[in-house]
Parts: structure tokens; sequence; C-alpha cells
């Protein structure tokens, strides 16, 4: 594939061998950003990690400090009380069986995040071919399956991001847009960072943080010195 002039252009300013540190990095993905419009910067991070044990595997969902600056649609399947209150917290659409017909018959997605009470499940079992692949299946592990919906809806709704380790041990999250305040993405990445650090197996032995670089949406990656995590 070939790259654009712009894109061609952004990646003569980032020295491929240098490992920078976060400052650098960051103000350098958000000069070469070559989108019209407000870009995301996405964080990778490689982890020594052997994903084909269960116990090298991480999954989990963050709250970052500042936020994501994208704004996602929360569907809530509850009922009574618990449905109540997630509308209150600011869920988009709240329902029971009624919601899970919708998906099923009209191949209705118009949300990012479905958030389930655990009584709920046994219901949504029965979609998990549809919401299973699109990666919208509640977990526990995230957060998404809970006796305390509106809490989970207010946690996506400040900037929460789900987490998974891919097959080579590779993380990618979003940590912010490139207009964010300099600090506030250090803020963000330290938060993070700090998060992966504390859920580290402990059958992992050697390094653990392999890599990390940052790259705006279409720009170039920078490379971040990982010994800056290094505990």
């Amino acid at each position: 594939m070939k790259k654009g002039k712009k894109y061609t252009e952004a990646l003569k300013q980032v020295d491929k061998n240098k490992m920078y540190n976060k400052e650098e990095a960051i103000e350098l993905v958000k000069k070469t950003s070559i989108t019209k419009f407000d870009g995301t910067i996405e964080l990778a991070v490689r982890l020594n990690l052997d994903t084909k044990k269960a116990d090298q595997q991480l999954r989990g969902a963050a709250v970052l400090p500042n936020g994501t600056g994208k704004t996602k649609k929360v569907l809530v399947i509850a009922k009574g009380d618990q449905a109540t209150l997630a509308k209150e917290a600011g869920a988009d659409y709240v329902g029971d069986s009624d919601m899970l017909e919708k998906i099923e018959k009209e191949n209705w997605f118009d949300f990012d995040v479905m958030v389930a009470t655990p009584d709920m499940m046994p219901a949504l079992g029965k979609l998990g071919k549809i919401l299973g692949p699109k990666g919208l299946m509640p977990n526990p592990k995230t957060g998404t399956v809970t006796t305390d919906p509106a809490k989970a809806v207010k946690d996506v709704k400040n900037g929460r991001i789900e987490y998974r380790t891919d097959s080579y041990g590779n993380i990618h999250v979003p940590i912010g847009k490139v207009s964010f305040d300099t600090a506030k993405l250090i803020e963000n990445l330290d938060s993070f960072m700090n998060l992966i650090i504390k859920t580290k197996p402990s059958v992992v032995k050697g390094k653990y943080i392999l890599n990390i670089s940052l790259a705006s949406t279409m720009g170039p990656g920078v490379k971040i010195d990982n010994t800056i995590y290094e505990r």
C-alpha cells in the first residue's frame, strides 16, 4: 500500500532509532497528525506475555483521568430500579427483552457499549453469536456485567476504555485526542501504564514491557523509552 505524501512528510520528522521521552513523543505525535479532523492518539504496548497461557492474558477496563475525547453510546439491559437508575445516570438506551429482540430481529446496533445486570445474562447468552464477534458481549472482567449499571454508565461516559492482549501480547488503547493538552495526555498515558504494571502476572520473569509506541490516526508511530516505566 502506497502511503500518501502527507504521511511520508510526517514520517521524515520521526527518528526511527530513537526512544523518545513521554513529552517529546506526545509533542511529535501531535505534530505528525495528518488528518483534517481531530485524530485519536493510540497507545500500543508490547508485553512479554505468552498469551497461550490463561494466566498471562490481560483483560480489563480503565477510566482515564481526562477521558478519551469520544462520547460513547451506552445500552443497558436491566429491569426495575436498576433500569431507572441507569437511565438517570445517562444511559442512551435502557430495556430488557424488548432491546434484545430489537438487536436480534432488526440487526440494531446503534450503541458502542452494552452493560447488563447478572440476572439478564441467561437471556443475553442467546445473542452471543451476534454480540461476541462485534466485541459487544458484556463481561464481568470489563465491568459491563454488574449489579451497579448506573456506575458502569458513568464510567463509560467519563472515558472508560477496555483493553485486552492480542495473541502476540500487544495491547492497543486510545489515550485521548490530538487537540488534548500534552499534560493531560501524559496523565492518561501514565495512568494506563501504571495499571498495566500493577496487573503484571506474577509468572512473568525478566523484562515485562518490551516496547511502547504512540501514533495519531493515520500518522506514523513514535517509540517511547520503556525504561521510564521499569520498576
